[in-house]
């Protein structure tokens, strides 16, 4: 019986073939693409994510965003301190706990919000374009199982005490 070949091997590595490394340059080439078609919403694609996340109802605090982006805290701080200022979210103390703050959407904020996936797709039109949609449905599961792997690693780390 011959030993299956290993996915990942430390003597055939590069870099420019390595999942993680072009995982990221599509992710920042993809990135860059939103921040150019938001240009004259004068907002950034992390705004944008941030705007978005929030219509979506599924998180309501800048530590839950800032959870969920991988950004960090006072990165999170920034770019709230900067929606506030520009109309687009209120800051507002939790009625059961004052200590938390919940994020919400304004007029103006649901509005941007609601124009924001008409962008989305421009941009992901653009640059999926040669690709078919099972391609599409298929890295789509690919990342998922991914993302599901390693939140179950992360776990499993957590319960060693790693």
């Amino acid at each position: 019986m011959t030993k299956p070949k290993e996915i990942f091997d430390r003597n055939t590595y590069r870099i420019e073939d390595s999942v993680g490394y072009l995982m990221a340059r599509a992710r920042t080439r993809l990135a860059k693409a939103v921040d150019v078609e938001f240009l004259p919403l004068d907002i950034t694609h992390a705004q944008g994510c941030i705007v978005m996340m929030l219509a979506s109802g599924r998180y309501a605090t800048a530590a839950e965003l800032a959870r969920e982006l991988y950004i960090d805290s006072a990165a999170m701080t920034r770019m709230v301190d900067r929606l506030e200022k520009r109309g687009l979210i209120d800051r507002m103390p939790r009625g059961d706990d004052r200590r938390v703050i919940n994020l919400r959407l304004t007029g103006p904020g649901r509005a941007l919000a609601d124009a924001l996936p008409d962008r989305y797709v421009a941009v992901l039109k653009k640059n999926f374009a040669g690709f078919t949609a099972d391609e599409v449905d298929t890295l789509r599961t690919l990342l998922r199982k991914l993302l599901d792997g390693s939140a179950a690693a992360e776990a499993a780390d957590k319960q060693e005490g790693k």
